[in-house]
């Protein structure tokens, strides 16, 4: 399989799974335990950001490389401008819902903070990206990476990639010293002033949480200009780091296992909990990614060529896993398929409170069903692709890459 087709299967499966942890049922999903966030603090969403940056890094660095800055950069900040489209179009859609069936108000009241009766500011605040709906706040940071993104591919492409690993990793750090809070609660106090109770509604912050997608940008465009080879990297016969990677993974698990079933005593876990902030991307987290995304890429890489055949086994099981044409489907419009994500997952709210609680057979069939109904955007956009390619050449539009 092509390096990219294996990419858009990874990006699927993280699709999938997100799809499933933000579903909510009344009496829970039995379904959502099968998930590899269950043996760890790795979810869908690093996932998610890291082939996004590593995918804008390999694709417009050749761009860059090929068409000058201005032309590499010119693409870029197109997607971000048809992604803050999107982002409107979901805020609309989901505003225009509450306006025609009051009823979904109290339903959705939680999840759509300040906007379930929305006003002029706070409308004003979500256009602006500062207080989005849940399940809507990826998007705002995935603008931010995008136009920030053209000079950092550049810095990369001109042999400077150590710069922009500082810069992210002190913006980093800055999140966790705090060093942001007083900016946050200006921006707050400002919001506050226009619309009593206002204030910033984004679970992911952009300082913290651009650790993973610049990694991924970083090592993008490395890849594009031929500045790293990945076989050298992940030979199947070096394997220090692999041990040391496995031996995180291993300690994250337990720990995990221990929370699940209680094994942790109470004074040990409140210590934990008071350095894990999912929001922040604390060292918990950035800890447990690297050394998962380690394994994971090992295996993927030098997994074929390890002398063991058990490994061989299980990189080939892997690739078969992200080769699933579901997955590569939904994983090449991944923008497209995470907006249409957001409105059935308020749909299923909505059913679930105004039809339920349904047994567990009707709960597992529904997420089923919002799972498969993914392929749907993927589906569309892929048709109007096709239809594209159809025209004469001189009626041709170049069709932008996620």
């Amino acid at each position: 399989m092509r390096r990219l087709e294996l990419l858009d299967g990874l990006r699927g499966y993280f699709l999938t799974f997100m799809m499933l942890n933000h579903l909510y049922f009344t009496g829970g999903l039995t379904l959502v335990h099968v998930n590899h966030a269950e043996l760890g603090f790795v979810e869908d969403a690093q996932g998610f950001v890291f082939l996004s940056g590593l995918l804008i890094g390999m694709i417009y660095a050749r761009r860059m490389s090929r068409e000058g800055f201005l032309g590499g950069a010119a693409r870029v900040w197109h997607r971000a401008a048809e992604l803050y489209f999107y982002a409107l179009l979901c805020l609309f859609a989901l505003l225009l819902a509450v306006r025609l069936v009051p009823e979904l108000q109290p339903i959705w009241k939680n999840w759509m903070g300040e906007l379930a009766l929305p006003g002029w500011a706070s409308t004003l605040a979500a256009v602006s990206l500062l207080h989005q709906p849940t399940y809507m706040d990826i998007l705002p940071q995935y603008i931010v990476y995008l136009l920030v993104a053209p000079p950092l591919v550049y810095l990369v492409l001109r042999g400077r990639w150590a710069v922009v690993a500082v810069m992210s990793a002190l913006s980093w750090m800055a999140v966790q010293l705090g060093f942001h809070l007083p900016m946050a609660a200006a921006v707050d106090g400002l919001l506050g002033r226009m619309d009593e109770g206002l204030a910033m509604r984004n679970h992911f912050n952009v300082f913290a949480w651009q650790v993973v997608f610049m990694s991924g940008l970083v090592l993008g465009a490395l890849t594009s200009a031929r500045m790293i080879d990945w076989q050298q990297v992940f030979h199947p016969e070096r394997r220090v780091i692999l041990a040391a990677a496995l031996a995180f993974f291993l300690f994250f698990m337990l720990f995990r296992l221990g929370w699940t079933f209680e094994q942790i005593p109470s004074l040990t876990w409140d210590r934990f909990v008071a350095i894990t902030n999912r929001g922040e991307f604390s060292l918990v987290y950035l800890l447990n990614f690297l050394a998962t995304g380690y394994l994971l890429a090992w295996t993927l890489i030098a997994g074929p060529r390890a002398a063991e055949a058990w490994l061989r086994r299980i990189a080939e099981l892997l690739a078969r896993l992200f080769s699933l044409p579901f997955l590569r489907l939904i994983g090449r419009h991944s923008l497209q398929v995470y907006v249409f994500h957001v409105f059935v997952v308020y749909l299923m709210l909505a059913v679930d409170r105004s039809f339920g609680p349904f047994p567990e057979v009707v709960r597992t069939a529904l997420a089923l069903l919002a799972i498969a109904s993914l392929a749907i955007p993927a589906w569309l956009r892929e048709a109007d692709l096709r239809a594209l390619l159809r025209q004469p050449m001189g009626l041709q539009r170049s069709a932008p890459a996620d």
